[in-house]
């Protein structure tokens, strides 16, 4: 979809009543998978992803977001995916974020999270089952270098390029122009991140 293509989704919003988030790297996850905050009837998403195959508005590389116009989106939603660039291309990626998000606008951003990953492989657990998620069983491996399940099928868009702990992912949403930035740790191996555009 070009600029050109995603203004005919601007006619079908209220301004009073809707707001839009870029979901990149979307993948095929339904809207149940979403935060709870984008889940509101007041939220209209738009679906951007790199593989055709996962049917998104947008087929654009993260750091390509010439397709959404500068400013015109109230948030980004970025959930799992700049771990899928190498660590230069995510400064490129999160400038892209930064820069179509509207002032006032904020970034959530989820990944995973390293530190903790490494503790796990410390205590020798680098090829045991943490968790289940809906592409199966997850490994310590699979988190610090993609699901190979999925690689191994041919899938290499699931490989991990590059990671980051709170330190590095604080630094680098800074270092992207967003102002206000906080990042914590869940208890699933995650960092969640929010970051507002001033």
């Amino acid at each position: 979809m070009t600029a050109a293509d995603l203004s005919v989704l601007q006619p079908e919003l209220n301004p009073q009543t809707h707001k839009r988030f870029l979901n990149v790297g979307c993948g095929s996850a339904g809207p149940e998978r979403l935060p709870e905050c984008f889940q509101q009837d007041d939220w209209q998403q738009i679906r951007l992803d790199i593989n055709p195959a996962v049917k998104p508005d947008i087929i654009a590389d993260l750091t390509d977001l010439s397709a959404v116009q500068t400013g015109s989106i109230d948030a980004v939603y970025s959930s799992h995916n700049i771990e899928h660039l190498y660590l230069h291309e995510t400064t490129v990626a999160l400038q892209e974020m930064h820069r179509v998000i509207r002032p006032g606008g904020f970034l959530l951003i989820t990944l995973p999270d390293l530190q903790q990953v490494a503790k796990l492989i410390a205590q020798g657990k680098l090829s045991e089952e943490i968790y289940r998620s809906p592409v199966g069983p997850i490994t310590p491996l699979d988190m610090l270098y993609g699901h190979q399940a999925s690689v191994e099928r041919g899938n290499t868009y699931m490989a991990h390029k590059c990671g980051f702990d709170k330190h590095s992912l604080s630094t680098a949403l800074l270092n992207a122009g967003f102002h206000e930035v906080r990042v914590t740790a869940d208890a699933h191996y995650n960092l969640w991140g929010y970051a507002q555009k001033g």
